[in-house]
């Protein structure tokens, strides 16, 4: 195990918001360390939008952009390496990554984003970010007025049908199994001309992730341009979680205006704190972050 280094605040998580909290903090002459796992959760997704001056680029392009102009400030550091553990000292917190580095910082940041939970359907994980898209501000207009599928049921289903439906009059509601939709919604989409299907999904039949056929059980396929489909995730670093953060109902990191978390110096920003996940979102956050905690450190230091 190396020698501890020392550092004013430590970004778990090297993508969006940690970037943006990165240059807010390094243009008010903090040290800081980046350490990134180069695992980001829109890694197949091809292109980023709903983003200004970076609409349509590739995730990978802004993120390498990004980090080229944060580490052009001198105190700004940045390290591939996995965190694994970290724990609260007298002078803050330890962090002890993957490979056996030890980094102490008297602040710590957790842009760790979500970890997506794909179902048991063959194709489907291939697919995802691709043609199985999770948020129609980031995808619906490409895909505007095509034959769109959505994978949901009961209220969540119909909820997504009716948000959908904004982007196409062409809807297909797979609900992977007997329908637990109301009458009342049954009607209500089927009023709208959205066709309802109820046999169970076997998998998808896709070229290099662009979805060519659902498959289902009875070996009858159906074929969509997109679909739209929720599915669950789990925080992708349990640090915080092992540090005493307090994790939310719906398993985000609870965190007050200030991006604070209920353990006095650590903050979480981006993906793992809020359901609203997007670039433009998880660099605002960042930003943000950055701020609050170089403020809090003059007020300490002041």
């Amino acid at each position: 195990m190396t020698d501890s280094k020392h550092f004013e605040v430590i970004i778990v998580g090297g993508s969006y918001a940690g970037l943006s909290a990165a240059m807010a903090l390094g243009r008010s002459l903090r040290d800081v360390l980046i350490l990134d796992s180069g695992n980001p959760c829109n890694k197949q997704t091809p292109h980023s939008h709903n983003f200004i001056t970076q609409d349509g680029e590739t995730p990978s392009s802004i993120s390498n952009k990004a980090k080229a102009q944060v580490l052009s400030y001198p105190t700004v550091h940045f390290i591939n390496n996995k965190a694994l553990n970290a724990r609260k000292t007298g002078q803050g917190f330890m962090v002890e990554t993957e490979t056996g580095e030890v980094f102490q910082g008297k602040k710590l940041l957790f842009t760790t984003g979500v970890a997506d939970i794909m179902p048991e359907i063959p194709g489907f994980a291939e697919c995802w970010g691709i043609s199985i898209l999770h948020c129609p501000y980031c995808h619906g207009y490409e895909v505007r007025n095509h034959k769109i599928g959505l994978l949901g049921n009961g209220d969540m289903g119909y909820e997504f049908a009716k948000f959908i439906n904004n982007w196409s009059k062409d809807l297909v509601l797979f609900t992977n199994g007997k329908a637990t939709l109301s009458n009342e919604q049954i009607n209500k989409i089927k009023g709208h001309n959205i066709l309802l299907v109820e046999d169970p999904i076997k998998s998808i039949e896709h070229n290099a992730g662009q979805m060519q056929n659902i498959v289902f059980t009875n070996n009858r396929k159906f074929s969509v341009s997109a679909m739209f489909a929720r599915v669950g995730f789990k925080q992708h670093s349990d640090i915080p979680e092992k540090l005493g953060c307090e994790i939310t109902e719906q398993g985000f990191i609870k965190v007050d205006d200030f991006n604070r978390t209920t353990v006095p110096g650590v903050y979480a920003a981006g993906d793992n704190t809020t359901m609203l996940r997007a670039v433009s979102q998880a660099a605002a956050s960042g930003t943000k972050s950055g701020a609050i905690i170089n403020k809090e450190l003059i007020d300490e230091e002041f």
